[in-house]
């Protein structure tokens, strides 16, 4: 939950993964869990702070600990692959601090094959499709917050949730190369915002979606066979 913007929702870190997921299930015959609504705090230099208004987070902690409960509870159920799928930047560091605290309970429970694969949706866009996505210029992911991949997203998956008359016309976030606590509010733009979203298109959004849903869906239908594969030497 986590400001977007002026011209958009505060819910496209959970909205974008859901449907990314939704689509990557079935075409690999899985199960989709409910999404966490929350997420660690924002951080300035990648989501316009914990400041910003709208935002609510929670502590790192309390998020790696919410995890680890999750991923154990599928572990006593019996379920023994999971792929975990971020949509919020600052997650990554405490979503892998619950899985290997998950890992490490269930193992000294007796359950020892119990896998995950974490992954961030944003890392399977490719190099081709940044270009048709950003044709002038690409910032790069990190100020990429409230800009264009989101926004095509959002107007692709949830249209209704974006209006574009709202979007900032701005240049893309400038940082030093360290980070201040608490936070200095001047440094984040007006807007919230790290880049503008004034290019995003519906289209884009699509072009998006898919490229990410295909190279997720590959990527776990490989890992997979990996894994048949190696336990056949087991």
């Amino acid at each position: 939950m986590e400001q977007h913007g002026p011209h958009m929702s505060m819910n496209p870190d959970v909205i974008i993964p859901t449907r990314i997921s939704a689509a990557v299930a079935q075409n690999i015959s899985a199960l989709v869990a409910p999404a966490f609504a929350y997420g660690a705090k924002s951080q300035q230099k990648s989501g316009g702070g914990n400041h910003m208004c709208g935002t609510t987070s929670l502590d790192g902690h309390t998020l790696s600990l919410a995890l680890k409960d999750v991923l154990k509870e599928f572990g006593r159920h019996g379920v023994r692959r999971i792929a975990v799928i971020n949509g919020h930047y600052e997650n990554m560091p405490f979503a892998t601090e619950g899985i290997e605290l998950a890992i490490q309970e269930l193992q000294w429970s007796g359950v020892d094959n119990f896998q995950v694969i974490i992954l961030s949706y944003w890392d399977f866009v490719t190099q081709d499709t940044i270009k048709k996505v950003f044709p002038e210029e690409f910032a790069g992911w990190d100020v990429e917050h409230g800009g264009v991949l989101e926004t095509s997203l959002m107007l692709h998956l949830k249209p209704e949730l974006v209006d574009m008359s709202k979007a900032p016309l701005q240049k893309p976030a400038t940082f030093p190369p360290y980070t201040l606590f608490p936070p200095i509010p001047e440094w984040t733009p007006a807007s919230g915002c790290l880049s503008s979203p004034a290019n995003a298109t519906a289209e884009k959004g699509k072009l998006l979606f898919d490229v990410t849903v295909t190279g997720i869906s590959t990527t776990l239908k490989q890992e997979t066979s990996w894994q048949q594969t190696w336990k056949k030497f087991l």
